[in-house]
């Protein structure tokens, strides 16, 4: 089992956006990417005797990826003094949901299509199964847990709203997946749209 996760093109783009979100934002937006970097390793490597021998294993993701994920919450990042943490870390929860969604939504029982409403292929874009909606919430709740620890004044509230927008943030992913099943667009601009999502839904906690 090959423990790489990103190609060279990926890592130093990887390490060109940490800088960006540490400088703008300090430690605790490092730490927040780094939950999201560390849990996505973790979701990743799981279960990935199944997901090879159904072909959606993926060992090894280019800049393109990380592009796709963390564009935006650099973004965010760099417009804190206007903007806030809140879009930050809810771009944040969105793409982590998102992950947790795809990688483990893969290992339950064949998802539907949120279009017809009628089962179809694993990790097929624009279908929605019960396990990868129920790690959906998590792969956010882990997030929003993560924000009450390094900002211990967050209310329980605010942690659980955080959760419910990476959901959302998610769940719009697999809305414009309908699009990218009829070639309109890739994964990689689904990403962007989900993070997008999350980071406008931020808005609401400032």
């Amino acid at each position: 089992m090959k423990m790489t996760l990103l190609d060279l093109a990926g890592s130093m783009l990887a390490l060109i956006f940490g800088a960006i979100v540490t400088y703008c934002g300090g430690i605790n937006y490092l730490i927040l990417l780094l939950v999201f970097l560390f849990s996505s390793v973790v979701v990743t490597k799981y279960g990935y005797e199944e997901k090879r021998e159904i072909g959606l294993y993926e060992h090894e993701r280019s800049w393109e990826n990380v592009f796709a994920n963390g564009f935006i919450p650099t973004i965010c990042a760099v417009l804190t003094p206007f903007i806030g943490w809140a879009p930050y870390a809810c771009s944040i929860a969105a793409i982590t949901a998102d992950k947790f969604a795809s990688e483990l939504g893969v290992l339950g029982s064949d998802p539907v299509s949120i279009l017809t409403l009628k089962k179809t292929k694993k990790g097929k874009s624009g279908a929605v199964s019960l396990l990868g909606t129920l790690t959906s919430f998590d792969g956010a709740l882990l997030v929003g847990i993560a924000v009450a620890l390094i900002y211990p004044n967050i209310s329980l509230w605010t942690v659980l709203f955080i959760a419910l927008i990476g959901f959302i943030g998610s769940f719009v992913d697999t809305i414009f997946g309908i699009l990218e099943e009829r070639g309109i667009g890739n994964k990689s601009t689904t990403n962007i749209i989900c993070s997008i999502a999350g980071a406008l839904l931020g808005f609401l906690l400032m």
